[in-house]
């Protein structure tokens, strides 16, 4: 489900949420710097430059500006090609002027790290390839193809050989790291965010089946009454209604039970009353809940619970919250998913922790991933006894990244390790050689009981 949820949101690319207004505002405030920098060169140096071209290629990209605002509404937003090709211009544009004005011998060479900083904030892994690609090569022909500066009396301004290959290396190494990197820590933010997102997806519909079971409860509980009496009364006046004037009673209280009920579907509202008592329940209850959808999917799910050392032999009432539900149930599918034939499922507790250890015997985590269990969209390649095992598993993390951050809202602490490392302590049974999930909650963070007593009060109206 949670791999689903995100394929859902991955049609939309990252890179249609910039807007052309920004790339052309960006772009006048390049225009600026250029002709600035021409001016002051020509009037406060007096360097003698190709003025014509120069202010031709300032020119062009003036013209496209304008072109881009006149022909194009303001919330106009690029796609990955029309974004890419934007950023190409001003790259080429940017190294003509420079090939124009000295070319490494020009410190503003340095420039040319901006659209390759740009592209790889914005854009895709082939888009940015293509662009800092395109960097260098501009730039290693610079070095050696360029018009050379001279001052007014005609001397050329260069600077020593060793100085341009240290320039060329220094800015073909600030490509690489800089594209690299911004590329790198812009892609991991919009991995968090989809994740986050598809995070708050897999709540709300946690939330939504919660309510769901309330209403359900609610109807039973509130209409079950009134409606029995109205089957009773129904069926005497259909024996009894042709001769029996008495009966005008029964048709009167027929109308009395047909008024409390519709005074009870207003009450309820349009989604129900939250019934309080729904929202405790024994841990054990909590936790057959979260696993229910995946008893039956040809695995052995055995749970066991025994309170830990100075713990009461009665399980502790928790709260009944949709992000442990749904934090638990993805827990549960990643064991059954990858079990071989058995899950178990230990619940244990004392006065100060709830803690629930999820075990399977099957392969494991993969050793190189364990530091990272917990991270969105972790990938990695499969083997062929995989692939026959589970040929339509496309994981990406995501389950687990959900069922983390939704746990560690409720207070939870997660362990993961694998039963066959001989140093874990998560998991004294031998026979556990796959995964292991323990779950720590501090027992105040969801005891029902924390606060002195059960939640009681009365029903209020669901907000969906």
């Amino acid at each position: 489900m949670s791999d689903r949820i995100f394929k859902l949101m991955k049609g939309q690319e990252h890179s249609h949420w910039i807007r052309l207004r920004t790339l052309i505002l960006l772009r006048w405030v390049a225009i600026a710097g250029q002709i600035t920098a021409i001016a002051v060169a020509q009037h406060r140096f007096n360097l003698q430059l190709e003025l014509g071209l120069c202010y031709l290629a300032i020119g062009i990209s003036a013209a496209g500006n304008l072109i881009a605002i006149f022909a194009f509404p303001e919330n106009k937003r690029l796609t990955e090609f029309e974004n890419f090709l934007m950023v190409l211009f001003d790259l080429l544009q940017l190294a003509f002027l420079v090939y124009l004005t000295g070319g490494l011998n020009n410190p503003f060479a340095l420039l040319v790290l901006g659209p390759v900083t740009i592209s790889a904030a914005v854009m895709g892994l082939r888009s940015t390839l293509i662009i800092g690609a395109t960097a260098v090569i501009l730039v290693t022909l610079m070095a050696e193809f360029h018009l050379p500066l001279r001052t007014e009396q005609g001397f050329i301004l260069r600077i020593p050989d060793v100085f341009i290959f240290g320039n060329w290396i220094a800015i073909v190494i600030a490509i690489l790291f800089i594209g690299a990197y911004s590329f790198r820590v812009s892609n991991e933010m919009r991995s968090m965010s989809d994740a986050l997102s598809a995070t708050q997806l897999a709540l709300s519909r946690e939330q939504k089946l919660t309510d769901l079971g309330g209403v359900v409860a609610a109807a039973a509980h509130e209409l079950g009454t009134p409606l029995a009496t109205i089957k009773l009364a129904s069926a005497e006046l259909i024996e009894e209604l042709d001769d029996r004037p008495e009966l005008r009673e029964d048709a009167a209280l027929i109308r009395d039970q047909a008024d409390r009920c519709r005074d009870i579907l207003r009450s309820m509202g349009r989604a129900g009353n939250d019934d309080l008592h729904l929202r405790q329940a024994p841990f054990s209850t909590l936790v057959t809940e979260a696993a229910e959808p995946h008893m039956n999917r040809g695995k052995s799910v055995i749970y066991h619970e025994e309170p830990l050392e100075g713990g009461d032999f009665q399980q502790p009432t928790v709260m009944r919250k949709p992000e442990i539900i749904h934090g638990l149930r993805n827990l549960v599918q990643n064991a059954v998913d990858f079990s071989h034939s058995t899950v178990w499922i230990d619940a244990a507790w004392n006065h100060d922790w709830i803690i629930l250890r999820i075990c399977d015997d099957g392969q494991g985590f993969p050793p190189h991933l364990l530091g990272r269990i917990g991270d969105p969209f972790v990938r990695r390649r499969r083997g062929e006894s995989e692939l026959k095992q589970r040929p339509e598993y496309e994981g990406m993390g995501l389950g687990l990244f959900i069922a983390k951050t939704l746990l560690q809202r409720t207070g939870a602490q997660l362990r993961f390790a694998n039963g066959a490392d001989p140093f874990q302590t998560l998991s004294p049974y031998r026979e556990r050689r796959g995964a292991v999930v323990e779950v720590a909650w501090p027992r105040r963070k969801i005891d029902a009981m924390a606060d002195g007593g059960p939640v009681i009060g009365k029903n209020k109206p669901l907000e969906i």
